[in-house]
């Protein structure tokens, strides 16, 4: 298995976090892993992107020209990297931010409300774990359980009160995938 994934959208939408948290459950499912994080100059606002790879042999390149996997945030990320979309890809938009219908029947697309759901949870910024979780369920590339077990060690100490809306949003984000 070697998947590689381009995550991209604007500073502040939790792009990073969603890409650190894949390689960090990667890691500990004993897969080679990589993130190379690319930042816009205006950081919060400005376009965020990160690579990430997750295969179980030695990473030959952690940059690549072409994904098997995209998740786009918003609108500015889904038309500047969609090209690059590989045939038989698959694709996750923030239905939320992302209304422009997807022309490619070459590849399969998850649409996820994660702004909503962040929302009807109390907190918009939990909207990356929507995605996150919406991502593992789809794919099956990472467990739902290392992921749950990542954000308790994630959030503790001064931000163990954010321990339960986090597993709440990628519960929620799981139940986005039929």
């Amino acid at each position: 298995m070697k998947k590689e994934i381009l995550i991209a959208g604007f500073g502040g939408q939790g792009v990073m976090s969603i890409g650190k948290s894949m390689v960090e459950a990667g890691a500990t499912e004993g897969l080679e892993v990589s993130w190379v994080p690319s930042y816009g100059p205006e950081m919060r606002g400005g376009s965020a992107n990160c690579y990430v790879v997750l295969p179980d042999e030695r990473i030959g390149a952690p940059v690549f020209s072409e994904w098997e996997e995209f998740i786009a945030m918003n609108m500015v990320a889904l038309n500047k990297f969609l090209p690059k979309l590989k045939e038989g890809g698959i694709l996750f938009v923030n239905s939320d931010v992302v209304t422009k219908e997807v022309e490619r029947d070459d590849i399969t697309l998850y649409k996820i409300p994660c702004d909503s759901i962040a929302a009807e949870l109390g907190n918009s910024k939990v909207a990356n774990m929507v995605m996150l979780g919406a991502y593992a369920k789809a794919t099956g590339n990472l467990k739902i359980e290392t992921l749950e077990e990542m954000v308790r060690h994630m959030f503790s100490g001064r931000k163990a009160k954010l321990i339960q809306i986090n597993l709440d949003a990628l519960a929620k984000g799981v139940e986005c995938i039929d």
